[in-house]
């Protein structure tokens, strides 16, 4: 087992991954920016160290610091948690090369199913069912609109490195076809210095479902059932909650089974998500692997009772996976809002500060994940998601009914939030019945989404 662990993040998954080593009897060593001297993630581990000024281009973004201080502080392992390089292969390979263990999968393994076409191949490959579309990569309007016309529209142009909804526009005839095409390969190529696209049939208002999976070096791969995470805004993820209502014991089954082929097609190692698409129909197609942790992991350690970071450490460390598919078992419902400093009524435009008063909810079943305190002032420089509150009871109603509550005892002042958005979100009636899709929030809160 790893000696120390350095975590190449910040923010509350930084200090998620702190506390998992402490458990496990694993030292830490935290970098930091300088806009985040005073972060709790700098305060909570066994050491930190500073690697540059805020812009995260020249601190967490910074592989050459990142490794350095790796060595200088003689840390034998680095969590990437997500974002940032988490899905890196450049930087995973740079890992292998020094002799550092990645946390993660092995940097071959990042860049064959971080490119999305490329991904979409292997799966059809493998039999796992994917959504229509180019099966190589296009790279100008006139290659995407044939391609287009030979799928049918409406399609969805897509990065081949995207990620976070990036990259992403839905064209729904001939017409807007080349202005969509042009903006999504420019914000890829701004995002991800890639301008490769691939363009599939836009599968009108289905749930986005994605199934967590673990897979050790030795072959072995489990699912540990699905996290629903259909209310979106704009590509990015808002709430999610798992199981999902919409999803039957058979139909689990058989998508849980079709997510670990994927995983074992591509000879997989550490945590992953195969993210399907799922229409009215129950017809489900593969949409890509995030070959990762997720922000939405507390849902499924909720229902399952498995701590995913200390499963990550312990397949990174060489062991074989404690437990086999038939000793998963899925308890209760769990909900996650993701709260952030923001404004819904000025487009959710990020809102940094200062905090002058935080009081979070508690009780059985509530969960926070968080790297603020009382006084704490957010920098501008990063991603403006501050709090995760997660809840967990014995089925769906109850989940919501808690979760109002939570919502309702969670206070954060000195700085906007999306706090009463959520609070509207969990009441809206079609929320409370099981009626979501991708398009909820558009089509439920209009206002919201000018």
């Amino acid at each position: 087992m790893f000696q120390k662990i350095l975590i190449a993040n910040r923010g509350e998954i930084a200090v998620r991954i702190i506390r998992a080593c402490r458990e496990m009897g694993i030292k830490t060593v935290a970098v930091y920016s300088e806009a985040d001297r005073d972060a709790l993630h700098t305060l909570l581990a066994d050491e930190a160290i500073c690697i540059g000024p805020a812009p995260s281009s020249e601190s967490y973004l910074n592989m050459e610091q990142i490794l350095t201080a790796c060595v200088a502080m003689k840390a034998d392992a680095i969590h990437p948690g997500f974002g940032f390089l988490s899905e890196n292969a450049r930087f995973a390979e740079l890992c292998e090369k020094c002799k550092i263990r990645f946390i993660g999968p092995p940097a071959a393994m990042i860049h064959k199913m971080g490119n999305k076409s490329e991904a979409r191949k292997t799966m059809m490959e493998a039999g796992v069912p994917v959504i229509p579309g180019s099966r190589e990569p296009v790279f100008t309007v006139e290659e995407g609109l044939k391609a287009a016309r030979e799928v049918g529209f409406p399609v969805m142009i897509k990065a081949s490195s995207g990620g976070g909804g990036k990259g992403m526009r839905v064209s729904r005839d001939e017409e807007d076809f080349a202005s969509n095409f042009q903006n999504a390969q420019m914000e890829s190529v701004k995002g991800f210095s890639d301008d490769t696209m691939y363009i599939e049939r836009f599968v009108e208002q289905p749930r986005h479902i994605e199934f967590q999976i673990l897979a050790d070096r030795f072959g072995n791969v489990v699912h540990l059932g699905e996290r629903d995470c259909s209310i979106q805004r704009r590509h990015q993820k808002v709430l999610e909650e798992a199981p999902s209502a919409a999803i039957s014991d058979h139909l689990r089954k058989k998508m849980g089974d079709m997510a670990v082929r994927a995983a074992k097609a591509v000879g997989y190692e550490n945590a992953g998500t195969i993210e399907f698409l799922l229409d009215k129909n129950k017809d489900f197609y593969f949409m890509e692997m995030n070959t990762r942790i997720q922000v939405e992991h507390p849902v499924t350690e909720a229902v399952t009772d498995l701590d995913l970071i200390k499963e990550q450490i312990k397949i990174a460390a060489g062991e074989p996976l404690s437990f086999q598919q038939a000793d998963v078992k899925i308890s209760g419902h769990a909900i996650e809002c993701r709260i952030n400093a923001e404004n819904p009524e000025k487009n959710f435009m990020p809102c940094p500060g200062t905090i002058t008063d935080i009081h979070l909810p508690g009780g059985r079943g509530v969960r926070v994940d968080t790297a603020v305190y009382n006084g704490y002032t957010i920098p501008s420089s990063y991603d403006s998601m501050i709090l995760k509150l997660i809840v967990h009871d014995r089925d769906r109603e109850s989940a919501i009914a808690k979760m109002r509550s939570a919502l309702g005892e969670l206070v954060i002042e000195g700085i906007p939030t999306n706090l009463d958005f959520q609070y509207d979100l969990i009441n809206d009636r079609d929320f409370e019945e099981g009626n979501v899709d991708t398009d909820f929030i558009p089509s439920h809160f209009p206002e919201y989404c000018k």
